[in-house]
């Protein structure tokens, strides 16, 4: 099945496992999914991840990540959707709930977490948010 915001359907996949307070989650493998999850285990919101072959097909196989029974992500959000594309330069980039949460970017250097982005004075496309 094609899907038109694959970012978008991880981090939907990621909100509806947590709701439903699962242990692991599983969605397909692709190389954006594969940065962007892995951002989020360096800044501490899951626990981990694995690439598995199921059918002939790639997934990755998401372990969740829950402090004293509640999610550690509170909000996950995609803020550059593929119908209004969101770009700041590093100057202009806001720091989401006052330094508490970071922006993930899709900049020339590769994904990478807002504080990262800062400390390599580059701006570029803003993929979403997580608090």
């Amino acid at each position: 099945m094609s899907v038109s915001d694959p970012l978008g359907d991880l981090l939907t996949r990621i909100r509806n496992a947590q709701h439903r307070r699962l242990p692991k989650v599983t969605s397909p493998a692709s190389n954006l999914r594969t940065n962007v999850l892995e951002v989020l285990r360096k800044e501490g919101y899951i626990r981990g991840f694995s690439q598995t072959e199921v059918e002939g097909f790639t997934e990755l196989e998401i372990e969740l990540k829950y402090h004293e029974g509640e999610p550690v992500i509170r909000e996950i959000k995609r803020v550059s959707k593929p119908g209004r594309r969101v770009y700041s330069k590093i100057k202009d980039l806001h720091r989401p709930y006052n330094g508490l949460g970071i922006a993930v970017l899709s900049t020339p250097r590769g994904v990478m977490s807002d504080n990262e982005a800062r400390a390599a004075n580059v701006g570029g496309e803003v993929l979403c948010q997580v608090f």
